[in-house]
């Protein structure tokens, strides 16, 4: 079979992409690893794994099946950083869903559901590795079935997760470290890091367990 990855350049994704490929292609297919939609191939399936480009109808028609993973039970939590998002609201089992992508964002018949289980005080980094592969799991999962897996159409009432951006990092002075740990675990040391702001200034702050080196 003929695969194409599509992720974005500078992912975090992107070790777990390299993952997916090299096991695509030691079973014998042929696989194409790209960071624009413009350099998608023509094939069997093209996965789209931390892909925030929009895709259009053309270049979905390139491949049989435009496979997206996403971190919530569908149609609960579409949109932007589902599992950031789940972890800040106090969520240690996250639900993922692999599913057909349509035109409308997230709105696509689901071939598998799953869940990842995190213990509570994973950072980014850690938490990142669990769901890479997870879903390079997943991915394989559905290619391995993929004659007999059929899609579900999403049913019930959805809701919408908005993009974050470095400010949602900004911690509140008023509120003690225990309650805003899982806002820590989310942050990122080096594009988004924790912060706050008192008197006028602005203090950064970066987290790591006291093991790590």
């Amino acid at each position: 079979m003929r695969f194409c990855i599509l992720t974005d350049s500078g992912s975090w994704m992107m070790p777990y992409s390299v993952r997916l490929k090299n096991h695509l292609e030691e079973g014998g297919h042929e696989v194409k690893l790209v960071t624009k939609s413009k350099e998608v191939s023509h094939g069997d399936v093209l996965f789209l794994l931390s892909c925030f480009e929009i895709i259009g109808k053309e270049v979905m028609e390139r491949n049989r099946h435009n496979i997206v993973v996403h971190e919530s039970d569908l149609p609960h939590g579409r949109g932007w950083s589902p599992a950031s998002w789940q972890i800040l609201e106090g969520k240690n089992e996250i639900p993922i869903t692999l599913f057909e992508a349509r035109e409308r964002v997230d709105s696509g018949a689901y071939y598998i559901k799953d869940r990842l289980q995190l213990s509570g005080n994973e950072l980014l980094h850690e938490w990142h590795n669990k769901l890479g592969c997870k879903t390079v799991e997943m991915c394989i999962h559905y290619i391995n079935h993929i004659d007999t897996l059929k899609g579900i159409e999403q049913e019930g009432e959805s809701s919408y997760y908005s993009r974050r951006t470095p400010q949602d990092s900004q911690l509140d002075i008023g509120k003690t470290i225990e309650e805003q740990f899982n806002l820590l675990r989310i942050v990122d040391n080096e594009k988004y890091p924790a912060f706050f702001i008192i008197k006028g200034q602005r203090y950064e702050l970066r987290i790591k367990k006291a093991d790590e080196r």
